[in-house]
């Protein structure tokens, strides 16, 4: 069996006695190991899974998306109360992320930076291959191609260079996919390199279907056209599941929300589990 438990999210499910944040954090199970997928930007994800009866002291992986505070912030509680995991990032994870708004700078990047990873003794590794298998059935990507143009990262974001603030491509940026008895599932973090790029990804490199897709899409930010292809999109493939919130921002939820057969909110505590 394979179950991929929302530790948190932006909003609250059915359980009240969860907290909820702006962030996103998974944990996948399955009959191989265990994988944590992002950390929210606090501990309430250690909160949530002790209420939920997960338990992260035998994690197998941890995979950070990329370098923003709301997908890795949790990181530093979490050493506290687990070991024995490899960290796997991007390449580039560690470069100081900024927001760029009127002429001033916003740090949006990690707690924590590789001395500290030295420190307490945890390995890690920085990818910068298409495809890593973690353990049978669950893989993390990168290097993702820019197939669809119209897929704009927001200029406001940055990475500090030495002294100098350059556009973030966000080449830092994986995603984890599940492979499983009804075709791959994909979790993504927050899309910024654009979801459909993400998706094509998993297609091509797998050569199967996608069955599910959950996590943030980033559509938050998007125009109307580029949200309705993102509908079509998802349409077009068959997708069965689509559990998409975090940085998908309202309007986009709204219209992915009209594949009523396939969407749900996807809410802290939300769960897939596939037999």
């Amino acid at each position: 069996m394979i179950r991929i438990t929302t530790l948190v999210e932006n909003s609250p499910g059915e359980h009240l006695a969860l907290h909820h944040e702006h962030g996103i954090s998974f944990c996948i199970e399955t009959e191989q190991g265990k994988v944590l997928f992002d950390t929210g930007q606090s501990d309430a994800f250690l909160q949530n899974a002790k209420q939920l009866r997960i338990d992260l002291d035998n994690l197998n992986y941890v995979v950070l998306s990329h370098g923003h505070y709301d997908h890795s912030g949790g990181f530093r509680a979490l050493s506290e109360v687990a070991s024995d995991f490899e960290l796997v990032v991007g390449k580039g994870f560690f470069t100081e992320k900024y927001a760029a708004i009127n002429g001033g700078y916003e740090f949006l990047g990690n707690n924590f930076t590789r001395d500290f990873l030295v420190e307490r003794n945890i390995p890690y590794s920085e990818i910068d291959t298409a495809v890593r298998e973690l353990m049978p059935g669950v893989s993390v990507l990168g290097q993702f191609p820019r197939n669809h143009r119209d897929e704009i990262i927001n200029p406001r974001f940055k990475l500090k260079q030495g002294e100098e603030f350059v556009p973030d491509d966000f080449t830092d940026e994986v995603l984890v996919v599940v492979d499983t008895s009804r075709g791959l599932v994909v979790l993504l973090g927050c899309s910024h390199p654009g979801m459909r790029n993400l998706l094509d990804a998993a297609k091509e490199r797998f050569q199967k279907p996608i069955y599910a897709v959950m996590g943030g899409t980033h559509l938050v930010e998007a125009s109307d056209d580029v949200t309705r292809a993102a509908y079509d999109y998802l349409r077009r493939e068959g997708v069965e599941v689509i559990g998409v919130s975090h940085c998908t921002g309202d309007k986009g939820m709204r219209i992915l929300g009209d594949i009523r057969d396939s969407y749900f909110h996807n809410r802290t505590g939300s769960c897939l589990i596939i037999p």
